[in-house]
This record gives structure tokens, sequence and C-alpha cells, in this order.
């Protein structure tokens, strides 16, 4: 049975509890110790992946979190190109011909070759725009902040689901251990059963009951394969590698909230989706200065250089002309496409609040729902310990009034699949625990790599934006490319 197990720890629980088969009240507790070290409620004795372990590796290589960095990247480029708006603009032009002339009047022809030609420099630099230079580099820090705070919600989301994928892993292969076993103690309870049969104690249909009970727990066994399978699949896509040796993993008993009120307190406050609306927020109201600075005039000084060679169709001929010119131009009217675009930035910025509302709603509901979950896994799992104990109890009694008359073959049966159910429940309980805190971390807006103390080269998207915010020019990127 231990080539068939795919993990360490959980693996040997399996071996250990099969040298039981035949001693439910032996099998049980070993399998009740199985699932408590699943909760990490049990020291650890083996050495493999940890959970954090396997957050670290999520954290590095994740794709969505790297094509979500490489977002907030190519964000940061707004600033620089909203700060050019400062600069000035610089245009050289050049051109060069060939002009023949023939002329021809009475008693007279004249012919004439020139090669005309010259170059023009010109600087144009705004003076003043209706402050949508300064506007937009607003816009843009906003912008880039939201971008920091939806990388967050990524990373987050990550975290999470990592997490599960790991609990998944655990839960399921205890589980399918619990159902093998199961098939185990059927298999006996079946050759007792047709043992009895053989010498009269017992009647075709206790035989019959106890194989159609091995057949459901043999189909069972199947879905939880099936089930382990799926979650190895997901580690494997969300992790990196294949789940081998996992250890057991504790719940985040020392960052959870305490109490609800602290709880929905820091989600709105810190959760990184409400930041990100309030800031998409503050975008969308410099957009609405933004189009009523259209409206308004603009000042232009403009420098030009203009050097020609044989213009004018005069051979030999050139001419220089430099000039300086403030220029001033108002809009007056243009079909009311700018008035157009103030009135619909207006109801953009108002969408969006309402959005930023709506965000702060959700991310309450979210932490609520999550606070009561964690709060009440820790009952739920003493409910069903409490379940384990009395149907390893109740089972006992059943097996000993069977061998005596008093219990039929189903009842027998009854008792053992309700206490598989009850086992089975307890690993879901203590699953749901670990996964519960993270929710609940998550849902107030602090689950991170750096809350979680991963050993990890924790990514920090100010560095490219302070590498980036005062390029004048440059088309290769900070990293080379």
């Amino acid at each position: 049975m231990r080539e068939s197990c795919a993990f360490g720890r959980a693996c040997d629980v399996a071996f250990v509890s099969a040298r039981f088969a035949r001693k439910p009240a032996t099998l049980a507790r070993n399998l009740l110790l199985g699932a408590t070290m699943l909760a990490g409620l049990v020291p650890a004795t083996a050495v493999g992946e940890t959970i954090s372990g396997a957050l670290a590796r999520a954290y590095s290589s994740s794709p969505d979190l790297n094509q979500q960095r490489a977002g907030t990247r190519s964000v940061d480029e707004n600033i620089p190109k909203a700060t050019a708006g400062f600069r000035p603009t610089i245009t050289a032009t050049t051109d060069f011909g060939m002009q023949f002339n023939d002329a021809r009047v009475p008693g007279r022809i004249s012919r004439t070759h020139t090669d005309p030609g010259g170059y023009q420099l010109a600087i144009v630099q705004n003076l003043y725009n209706g402050n949508r230079t300064v506007n937009g580099i607003r816009q843009a820090d906003s912008q880039v902040f939201q971008s920091r705070e939806t990388l967050r919600t990524s990373e987050q989301n990550v975290l999470n689901a990592a997490a599960v994928a790991y609990m998944n892993v655990l839960r399921d292969t205890a589980i399918q251990n619990l159902r093998q076993n199961n098939i185990q103690v059927l298999q006996q309870q079946l050759k007792q059963t047709t043992d009895r049969f053989r010498v009269g104690e017992v009647t075709r249909t206790d035989v019959a009951q106890s194989e159609a009970a091995l057949a459901q727990g043999q189909s069972d066994a199947f879905v939880a394969q099936s089930n382990l399978q799926n979650s190895l699949a997901v580690y494997r896509q969300l992790i990196g590698l294949d789940a081998k040796s996992l250890e057991a993993a504790r719940p985040l008993e020392t960052i959870v909230p305490k109490t609800l009120a602290q709880a929905t307190t820091q989600a709105l406050r810190e959760h990184p989706q409400v930041q990100a609306a309030l800031h998409a927020a503050d975008a969308a109201e410099l957009a609405v200065k933004l189009a009523e600075g259209v409206l308004l005039p603009t000042v232009n000084l403009t420098g030009l250089i203009n050097k020609r060679y044989e213009g004018n169709n005069t051979p030999n001929s050139r001419a220089l002309t430099s000039s300086i010119v403030a220029s001033l131009s108002m809009p007056l009217y243009d079909g009311g496409t700018a008035t157009t675009n103030v009135r619909q930035s207006k109801e953009v910025y108002g969408q969006v609040r309402l959005q930023a509302d709506l965000a702060r709603e959700s991310v309450r509901a979210t932490a609520v729902s999550a606070f009561n979950t964690w709060s009440n896994s820790r009952l739920i799992i003493e409910a069903t310990q409490a379940a384990v104990r009395s149907n390893e109890i109740a089972l006992a009694g059943i097996r000993e009034e069977a061998k005596v008359g008093q219990r039929t073959t189903l009842d027998v049966l009854n008792a053992q699949q309700l206490l598989l159910n009850a086992r089975v429940n307890l690993i879901t309980a203590q699953r749901d625990r670990v996964v519960g805190s993270y929710a609940l971390v998550s849902a107030t807006g602090r689950l991170s790599a750096g809350t979680l103390g991963l050993k990890v080269d924790r990514y920090d998207p100010t560095i490219h934006y302070d590498q980036v915010k005062d390029k004048w020019w440059g088309i290769g990127t900070p990293d080379g490319r």
C-alpha cells in the first residue's frame, strides 16, 4: 500500500493504519491521528514540502502574477509620457532638389539651373495648456497607484489559491487513504459474513448486504482517487511542481483579526480592491479636468532657424532666417466635441465613484462571511471529533451485539458507514479551518508574501517606477530589452 501513495506523512499514516485493518478500534485511532496531523495539531516528524514553501514557489513563478507585474510596469510609463508636456519638442527638416528654367523672349534666351535646398530647426515650448500637463501627471500617478493595488489583489488571489490547492491535496490524500482502508475493512466484513453464512448463523441477505457495501466502498474509493488526481493537477498548475511529501499546515492564528469589527475595519481600510477603486475615482476626476482644459487657451513659444540655398531660382544665393515667436490660441467652437467630452467624463466619474462604493460593500460582505466561517470552524471541528468518538463507541458496541445475534449485518455496515462519514467530515473540517484562516486574512487585505514571512525576493514595483519616471529619451527597458 505504501507504494500506491503519493506523499509522505499522509501515506505513512495510511500504511500504519492498514496493519490494523482487522482491528476497528485501533484503525479508528490511527485514522483519527492521521486526520489530526492534517491540521497540524500533532508535531511533524518527517521533513517535506511545507505550505510556506509551496506559497513561495507560487509567488515567484505564477504566470498570473508575472503578467500583472508587467502590466504595472507598463502603467509606470504613463508618468514620463505625461511629464513630456513640460518639455520642448524639437523638429528638424531638410530638403534638396534640382530646378531648371528655360525662358525665351524675342531676341533672347535665358537658361538657368539651380539646386535649391535647405534645412529648418523648430523648437516649440508650451507655456500654458489649461493645466492639462499638471493634471495629466496627477492622473498618471493615480493610475500607477491603482495598478499597484491591482497587483496586490493578484498576489492575494494567487497565494490564497495556492493555499487552497495545498490543503486540497492533503485532504484528498487523507480521504483516499480512509476509503482504501474502508475497503479492507469491508472485505474482512464480507469474509466473516460469508463464513457465518456457511455455518448457518446468517442468511444470504446478510452476504448480499456485505457485498453491496463493499461495492459502494470501492466506488467511493474511485471517486476519492479522481478527486485527488484533480487536486494534484491544480497543485501543479498553481505551485509549478508536483506535490510530494506535503507537511501538515497550521491556521494563521496569529494574524487573523480577533473580532468582526476589527475584520471589517481592516478590510475597508486596507483591502486592495477598495484602494484600487479609490485611485480609479481620483483618475476619473482628473479626466474631467483634462477635458475642461481643452476649452482653455494654449500659449506656446516657438524658436525657428531656417537656412535656404539657391532659393527663388537664384544661383549661388543663400538666406538665413531665425525667429522666436510667442503664440496664443483660444478655442471658440469645434462643433461641440470638447463640451461633449467634458459631460461624458463627468458621467464616467460618477460611475467610478459608485463602483468604489460597490467595492466597499463587496469587501465588507466578504470579510463578514470569512470571519463567521473562521469563527465557526473550531466548533465544527469539535463537533465532528465528538461524532467520530461516538461512532467509534457505537460501532464497537454494535459489533459485540451482532456476535450474540442482537444486531444484524446491516446494523454493523450502517455503523461503519457513519463512522467513515464522520472521519471524512473531520478531515474536511480541519482542512476548512486552515483554508478559512487564509481566506479571512485575504478578505482583510493582508495576505501577502511579507505578512506570511515567505522566503522570497519580494517584488517592489517602486523600483521600476523610479527608473523610468524621469526618462527623457531611450527605447530600452530598464531590464535591457
